[in-house]
C-alpha cells in the first residue's frame, strides 16, 4: 500500500499525518516531509501514525532522521501508532526520546 503524508500546522505544532506502509520504498516521501516540518520552528512535531499498519526498519531509520532534522528543545511524539509499530519503536529503544501516545 502506498504512502500517503500529509503536513499541517496547528498552533505550535507541527503535524504530519502517516497513511499506509512505512519501509524503504516509502521512506523517502515521509523524509521530505520531516525536512518541511524542521523548518517550521514550532516546538512539537506530532506524527500521526494511526493509518500505518505496517512499519519496515526504514521506518524507525525515519524516525531517527526525524531526530536529527529538527532542533533539540523540539519534542517530537507519534500519536496513535497499532500495538506492533509502537511495539518496534519500543524494541528498538526509541520510546526513550520520541514520546509514544495513544490518543
Amino acid at each position: 500500500m502506498p504512502l500517503s503524508v500529509s503536513l499541517s500546522i496547528e498552533g505550535d505544532t507541527t503535524v504530519i499525518e502517516l497513511t499506509g506502509e512505512l519501509d524503504a520504498k516509502t521512506a523517502p516521501d515521509f523524509h521530505q516531509t520531516i525536512e518541511k516540518a524542521a523548518g517550521h520552528g514550532t516546538t512539537t512535531v506530532e506524527i500521526r501514525m494511526a493509518g500505518v499498519g505496517y512499519m519496515a526498519s526504514a521506518g524507525l531509520r525515519s524516525l531517527v532522521f526525524a531526530q536529527q532534522k529538527v532542533a533539540d528543545d523540539v519534542t517530537i511524539k507519534v500519536v496513535g501508532a497499532i500495538e506492533p509499530v509502537s511495539r518496534t519503536i519500543r524494541t528498538a529503544g526509541l520510546d526513550r526520546s520520541i514520546v509514544l501516545s495513544d490518543e
